[in-house]
């Protein structure tokens, strides 16, 4: 067990030493020995482009590979390839959770930029400017609506069905308030309406509806640092229990008693982490 530990601790290096180095380090290598500049590999260290190198491998690995990182180092500390095995696990869910987290940003941007897009909108057209022109002017000024975007511009641009391709916008996630400003425009153009009044209660439901989104994740602040706080307390556990000298990572990995505990705690772990994260989520989606 310790060899094939020890094994993949190597394999690992490599692969980091391959990354830091990147494809040119041959070329280097080569112009370092045929410059006459002296022998490759004496010399201090370049701190900075190993600063640079590591932060360049971050931008490339992601967050989630920091588990495949500290399994392995837990796999080497404690001659056993059952973290290894479990920060590869943790590798995609970590990664499917920042998806979520970016896709929820995105969402986000997206709904103020449509709240942005009313808001612009209704001062053009007070400023005396056809709906044709000041949706023009207005969304080429609101950065984030998508792909849509495009569509809406040129629907604007040569007379097309700008309901229909602000309602092709309002699909996009976080684009929903789109879906309004159509039922707007055809109400306007289409009877004679007023454009601004109607895009002033729009923009300020969906700047309510925004407000209070974000009142409700003030407050559920609390509860997400408390889970947070409760998967990081074994963490905690194992770090005082090698300062004590108890060597905790050998009794859970090479004892039948701590293999047991460690199968029945990262099982409860796990379902507390599901459970109280479920609670703040149906409170969000209320």
């Amino acid at each position: 067990m310790g060899e094939m530990s020890l094994g993949a601790a190597v394999m690992c290096l490599g692969a980091v030493v391959c990354l830091l180095g990147g494809r040119d380090s041959g070329a280097r290598r080569a112009r370092l020995l045929l410059a006459g500049g002296g022998t490759v590999g004496i010399g201090p260290p370049d701190w900075r482009r190993m600063v640079r190198d590591l932060g360049q491998l971050r931008g490339r690995l992601g967050a989630e590979w920091w588990a495949a990182v500290v399994g392995l180092a837990l796999g080497v500390l404690g001659s056993s390839v059952l973290p290894v095995v479990a920060g590869a696990v943790g590798v995609p869910l970590l990664r499917r959770a920042r998806l979520v987290r970016e896709a929820r940003r995105a969402r986000e941007r997206r709904g103020g930029a449509v709240i942005d897009l009313c808001g612009a909108l209704a001062g053009e057209v007070r400023a005396g400017r056809q709906p044709g022109e000041a949706l023009l002017r207005a969304a080429r000024d609101c950065e984030g609506l998508g792909e849509a975007q495009a569509a809406v511009l040129a629907a604007a641009r040569f007379g097309g069905d700008v309901p229909g391709a602000l309602a092709c916008a309002a699909r996009q996630p976080g684009a929903e308030g789109l879906s309004g400003l159509a039922a707007c425009w055809r109400v306007a153009v289409d009877q004679g309406a007023g454009l601004a009044a109607g895009l002033d209660r729009l923009e300020g439901a969906l700047r309510a509806e925004r407000d209070r989104r974000a009142d409700l994740r003030t407050q559920l602040a609390g509860a997400r640092s408390t889970v947070a706080m409760l998967a990081g307390l074994p963490a905690l556990g194992l770090l005082l229990g090698a300062a004590m000298g108890a060597d905790p990572l050998r009794v859970l990995f090479h004892t039948g008693a701590g293999l047991g505990c460690l199968v029945v705690g990262g099982a409860l772990e796990g379902l507390g982490m599901w459970w109280a994260l479920r609670i703040v989520r149906g409170a969000e989606a209320a």
